[in-house]
C-alpha cells in the first residue's frame, strides 16, 4: 500500500514541480519560486520559498537532473527580497508580488513597528551556498543580510534574551493561540525563537565561507546566548515540552509600597499550550538528549498530538482546538499541516528518534498519497483524523517535502536544510 502511495507521490512531483518556478516579472528581477496554486500564483513568500527550495532540490536529485538549472530560482528567491530591504531599518517584506510588497494592511506602516520577514533568509542562503559551493554569488549582499538580521537583534529581543513577534499579521503559524490576538510584542513564540537561533548559525556559517571570521565569531555568540535563553525560559521540566513564552508583564516599581515585600523577580511566563512548534527545539538543535527524549515521547501520544494523519499543530485536549475551513487566518489550531509533519520528523531524525520519526513520515505518505489518489491534487491542510483536505486544493509548496521523507524512508540520499 505504502509503495502505491510513494509512486503517486513522485510521479505528481515530477509532473507539477515546474509549477512552482517564475521567472522576473514587475517588481520581481530574479527568477523565484512560488509555493504554486492558483491561490499563491506568481507570489514570492518568505518561509514557502525556503522550504519548496528543499522540496525541489529533492525532486531533482531523485531524478536524475541538473541542479544547475534550479540555481537560479534558489538565488533569485533570496536577491529579490534583498532588493526590498529598507535601508534605514533593516525591514524586508514578508511576500513579494509583481506589483507590490507585503509588510502590513496599512499602507503608511512604520516598518520598526511591523512583523519583518520570518528569520530564515540567512537559512536559504546558507541552503543555497552549501549545495553550490561557493557564497561568492553573496558577497556584495552579505551586508543587506546583516541588516536584515540586524532588525530582529535591535527592535525584537526582550531584555530576557528571547525574541519576540510585534504583532500576529503573517506569522506563518496565523492563529497560534500564544500570538493570535494578544498584545503586541508579548508573545516570544519558540517557533520564532528556534527560527532565529538557526538564523543565526546560518549567518555564522556564511560569514565563514566570506572568510568574515569576526563577523562568524559575533553570530555564533547570539546563537548560543539563544539557546541559552530557549532552554531556561522556554523549557519546561515538568511537562517535558517546550513552549512559548508571555512578555505582558506589568513593570515593577521599586517606590512602590504595594507588593515590596516580596516584588516579582521573573520577567517571563510560560504559556503552556502544547502548539506542535513545540517540537522545533528538536530540530533546531536547541534540546540536549535527555529533552528530547521526552519531547519525541510526546509526538506519540494520541490523546494530544499524534494523529491517523501525523502531527496536530494543536493538542487536541487544547480548550481552543478546531479544525474549520478558514483563509483570514488560515486555521493552525489542529489541522495536519505538511510543514508541522516535517518539521517534527525532522527534528526527531536528527534526535536520533527514528521510531516516532518513522511514524510521522509513513502517515504522511499515507496522507497525500490518499488525496492524489482520490482528488489528483494536493491541500494546504487536512483533517487530522479522516485525512480529508480542507481548503485550497492544488497547494503543493512544503507539502513535497514528503519526498525528503520518503527518501530516508527507502534509505536513499535525501536533502537537508541548513
Amino acid at each position: 500500500m505504502i509503495q502505491e502511495d510513494i509512486k503517486r507521490i513522485q510521479d505528481y512531483a515530477r509532473e507539477h514541480y515546474q509549477d512552482m518556478l517564475r521567472q522576473p516579472q514587475g517588481l520581481l528581477k530574479y527568477p523565484y519560486i512560488v509555493p504554486g496554486s492558483a491561490s499563491y500564483n506568481n507570489d514570492l513568500w518568505d518561509w514557502d520559498s525556503w522550504l519548496t527550495d528543499i522540496a525541489l532540490r529533492q525532486i531533482f536529485l531523485d531524478n536524475g537532473a541538473n541542479t544547475a538549472l534550479l540555481e537560479p530560482y534558489e538565488k533569485g528567491c533570496i536577491l529579490n527580497f534583498l532588493e526590498q530591504l529598507d535601508e534605514a531599518s533593516g525591514s524586508i517584506p514578508i511576500c513579494i508580488q509583481p506589483g507590490g510588497v507585503l509588510r502590513s494592511l496599512k499602507a503608511d506602516a512604520d516598518p520598526l513597528q511591523e512583523n519583518n520577514h520570518k528569520p530564515c533568509l540567512a537559512q536559504h542562503a546558507a541552503f543555497v551556498t552549501n549545495h553550490c559551493g561557493s557564497a561568492q554569488w553573496l558577497r556584495e549582499k552579505y551586508p543587506a543580510l546583516e541588516k536584515f538580521v540586524g532588525f530582529y537583534l535591535k527592535n525584537c529581543r526582550h531584555e530576557s534574551g528571547l525574541f519576540f513577534w510585534m504583532n500576529d499579521f503573517a506569522i506563518g503559524v496565523d492563529n497560534d493561540p500564544c500570538t493570535f490576538f494578544r498584545p503586541r510584542c508579548s508573545s516570544a513564540s519558540i517557533y520564532l525563537n528556534c527560527l532565529m537561533f538557526r538564523e543565526l548559525l546560518a549567518m555564522a556559517y556564511l560569514a565563514k565561507k566570506l572568510q568574515l571570521p569576526e563577523r562568524a565569531a559575533f553570530y555564533d555568540q547570539q546563537a548560543e546566548a539563544l539557546r541559552s535563553a530557549i532552554n531556561r525560559l522556554c523549557w519546561d521540566e515538568r511537562d517535558g515540552f517546550y513552549y512559548s513564552v508571555d512578555l505582558a508583564l506589568l513593570p515593577v516599581d521599586p517606590q512602590a509600597w504595594l507588593h515590596s515585600g516580596c516584588p516579582r523577580h521573573w520577567n517571563t511566563l510560560l504559556q503552556r499550550i502544547d502548539v506542535w512548534s513545540g517540537f522545533m527545539a528538536l530540530w533546531a538543535g536547541v534540546a540536549d538528549q535527555e529533552q528530547s527524549a521526552r519531547c519525541a515521547l510526546r509526538s506519540a501520544d494520541e490523546r494530544t498530538f499524534n494523529a491517523t494523519y501525523g502531527i496536530r499543530t494543536l493538542s487536541r485536549l487544547e480548550k481552543m482546538y478546531t479544525v474549520v475551513a478558514s483563509g483570514n487566518p488560515s486555521c493552525w489550531l489542529g489541522p495536519i499541516w505538511g510543514v508541522a509533519n516535517y518539521l517534527t520528523w525532522s527534528g526527531l531524525v536528527r534526535t536520533g528518534h527514528t521510531v516516532q520519526a518513522k511514524l510521522v513520515a509513513e502517515k504522511t505518505v499515507l496522507l497525500f498519497g490518499r488525496d492524489l489518489e482520490k482528488n489528483g491534487v494536493l491541500h494546504e491542510y487536512y483533517d487530522p483524523d479522516t485525512g480529508e483536505g480542507v481548503i485550497n486544493p492544488g497547494f503543493q509548496n512544503w507539502n513535497l517535502l514528503v519526498l525528503n521523507m520518503i527518501a530516508w524512508l527507502q534509505g536513499k540520499p535525501r536533502v537537508e536544510e541548513f
